[in-house]
């Protein structure tokens, strides 16, 4: 038995769901893709009292309680956070976290995955399945959507990631995105959405996004993923804000950046996070720099991240055990 199991795994993009009207008897659906950064590492050991330190430590806690219960397990274990995605900024921090524990968790105890158990006792996937995914596979996924079944949405899609491919987030740390009874609220009040346009987005994600991504057309990829976000940032605009991006300095610096050529402009989830997409790092940090001349845009967080085509990295750690 491992003395500590270190688990990392990162940030993912929500690029728009699929289907929001239902009528076809499944609904959301939707496509996702890993990053390389941010990222969430945690480590977890076996102690003489519990004790979850680090950010996101309530989070971790309360996660951690239903997964002891669960799998009936009495602990105690020392749970250290070491990084974690920012909260409800669009990136999965939620998903990411808890996926985290409990396959550090089945780890360090020599149990079996059932990474869909787990998703489920931790709230996780109500509408879309692309979190679960990312963790266990990387690279670029499409799920099902929910049907009648209480299930994490099935994947029907996987493909890598360009690796000379960039993606450009810009993140406001000032504001957060529509998140908890905010979301589940939203839902019910914003109104039906026409059949016509779910059917519209579900062909450009199978016959241009899909198509595009592999066969590496960036400007075809791009051209889908900009109409899909065109669609829904209209849809969602009722509840945050009035406007397609939930913070108006995000905004600013998307129509920069689409203006100088980025391709695939968009806002992950219900943001604040915007996204971009460039065909080389060095065309990426051509679009940054020419988003910091403007100074009137203020200075948001601009990362320049990879896509990854692979899940979570799980470490199992040897070696005698310190209490703390």
């Amino acid at each position: 038995m491992p003395s500590s199991v270190k688990v990392e795994t990162s940030a993912r993009l929500h690029l728009g769901f699929l289907d929001l009207n239902g009528a076809s008897g499944r609904k959301f659906g939707s496509l996702g893709l890993a990053l390389d950064r941010p990222v969430t590492r945690l480590r977890i050991r076996h102690s003489d009292k519990s004790l979850v330190e680090g950010p996101e430590r309530d989070r971790v806690a309360g996660h951690l309680r239903a997964l002891q219960d669960h799998l009936g397990l009495t602990g105690p274990y020392h749970v250290t956070i070491e990084d974690a995605i920012p909260a409800h900024v669009g990136l999965g921090s939620g998903t990411q976290v808890a996926l985290a524990l409990a396959a550090a968790l089945r780890r360090l105890e020599s149990l079996p995955v059932d990474m869909e158990s787990d998703a489920l006792l931790l709230r996780r996937g109500a509408r879309s399945g692309i979190g679960a995914a990312l963790f266990s596979r990387g690279g670029v996924v499409v799920d099902g959507g929910h049907g009648g079944q209480k299930t994490v949405p099935p994947i029907i899609c996987h493909l890598p990631f360009p690796e000379e491919w960039r993606i450009i987030l810009v993140i406001d740390h000032e504001i957060t995105g529509v998140h908890g009874d905010a979301e589940r609220e939203a839902f019910v009040k914003l109104p039906i959405f026409p059949e016509m346009e779910a059917a519209r987005i579900c062909h450009a994600v199978l016959m241009k996004a899909l198509p595009a991504l592999a066969e590496r057309d960036l400007v075809a990829f791009g051209e889908a993923i900009t109409s899909i976000q065109t669609s829904l940032g209209d849809y969602f605009a009722p509840a945050q804000g009035g406007a397609r991006y939930t913070s108006p300095k995000v905004a600013a610096v998307m129509a920069t950046l689409a203006h100088h050529g980025a391709k695939g402009i968009g806002q992950s989830s219900w943001g604040p996070t915007g996204f971009a997409f460039a065909e080389s790092d060095d065309e990426a940090q051509r679009l940054v720099n020419r988003v910091r001349e403007n100074s009137a845009q203020g200075n948001p967080v601009m990362l320049i991240c990879k896509g990854i085509n692979h899940g979570a990295r799980i470490d199992m750690i040897q070696g005698p055990q310190v209490e703390g």
